[in-house]
């Protein structure tokens, strides 16, 4: 019997198309609830095939960095804005990344030397973004503001050529700095650059930052919901896109309530819980994980720790870890239809 495994690796190696897994396994699935219900699966989540992989991105990155060498020689200013020779390496190096990326990506299907590409070519965005604005006669915020957005759009460009997923999270994390940067120089956000890592529990700086995860959820949630049996890069983009919505959503509350006290670190376990039914909905252990991963950052460095809470987060996610299935089962048959609750993952008896 082909497994979901077996599909996409099908789908990787361009043996049939994501649309064509796609409707196989629902089919698949539609016949098999017919007649015994259905069995949940695993969220996919492949970094790397092989060591092979790891060994390609070793080389890539020490080429990387060979080549930033190069162009530093060549009087580039890679490591600080620069003018229009570096523009111009930028652009080469876009191109260099392109074509390497065109075939480890789109022939030879690799998971890691994919992702990265990715981040070299957000990184030579990031340096082209400075130039332009130094070429503008634009500095500080204003120079942020317009990084950030290039990052964004070549990004953007980069997602609809190679499909890598993990270009949303990178492309989301920009939008949200251009944003802020804007803001921040129209003097509505605080201007302070480690605000975006210490975000505020109050004002305009934490209302942008639950907006920003929402939003990022609703985009997560749309490509999930076009591939609810995950065979598709369109559900590991989801998966990338919950990563980086989660911690967002959370900062805001969790600083919030740990800003009362005990009672407040109660009331943080409690919303978390209902952080994690959500993420049992949507079958996205990935949403939990990056929430409370950062509510766990958030009391080792705002609030100097707190050891119960701790224990009953790692308690819950072992808990959480080991009955998935049979909490989530109970869950969906428990919950009334809603829209949008039959492009869920299914879901089905584990007794």
């Amino acid at each position: 019997m082909i497994s979901p495994q077996d599909l996409r690796a099908a789908v990787q190696r361009g043996l049939i198309t994501e649309a064509q897994a796609a409707g196989l396994t629902a089919m698949a699935e539609a016949r098999r609830q017919a007649v015994a219900g259905v069995e949940p699966g695993e969220e996919p989540f492949v970094l790397f095939k092989g060591f092979n992989e790891i060994f390609i991105v070793i080389g890539l990155t020490i080429l990387f960095v060979g080549w930033i060498g190069i162009a530093a020689l060549m009087g580039a200013e890679v490591f600080s804005p620069g003018g229009l020779d570096t523009v111009l390496v930028a652009l080469v190096t876009l191109a260099g990344l392109a074509a390497v990326q065109r075939y480890f990506t789109t022939t030879r299907r690799m998971i890691a030397p994919s992702i990265a590409l990715a981040i070299m070519s957000a990184l030579t965005a990031l340096v082209l973004g400075w130039a332009v604005a130094d070429l503008a006669g634009l500095r500080d915020l204003a120079a942020s503001a317009v990084a950030s957005a290039v990052v964004a759009a070549v990004m953007l460009l980069h997602y609809r050529t190679f499909r890598v997923p993990f270009d949303a999270a990178i492309i989301a994390t920009a939008l949200f700095s251009a944003i802020w940067a804007v803001l921040a120089g129209r003097g509505i956000l605080p201007s302070d650059g480690m605000g975006l890592l210490h975000l505020s529990s109050k004002g305009s700086l934490a209302i942008l930052s639950l907006l920003f995860g929402l939003a990022t959820f609703a985009m997560a949630m749309r490509f999930d919901m076009s591939d609810p049996h995950r065979v598709s890069t369109r559900s590991t983009t989801g998966f990338w896109l919950h990563v980086t919505a989660a911690p967002a959503i959370v900062n805001t509350i969790a600083i919030n309530l740990l800003g009362r006290g005990q009672g407040g670190e109660a009331l943080l376990f409690a919303f978390l819980l209902a952080i994690a039914c959500v993420a049992l909905v949507i079958d996205r252990r990935s949403f939990l994980v990056s929430g409370a991963g950062y509510a766990v950052w958030l009391i080792f460095t705002l609030f100097d720790g707190s050891a119960l809470v701790i224990v009953f987060l790692g308690l819950g996610l072992v808990f959480l870890g080991a009955q998935w299935d049979r909490l989530r089962s109970a869950l969906m048959r428990a919950l009334p239809d809603f829209p949008g609750k039959d492009r869920l993952p299914p879901y089905g008896s584990t007794t």
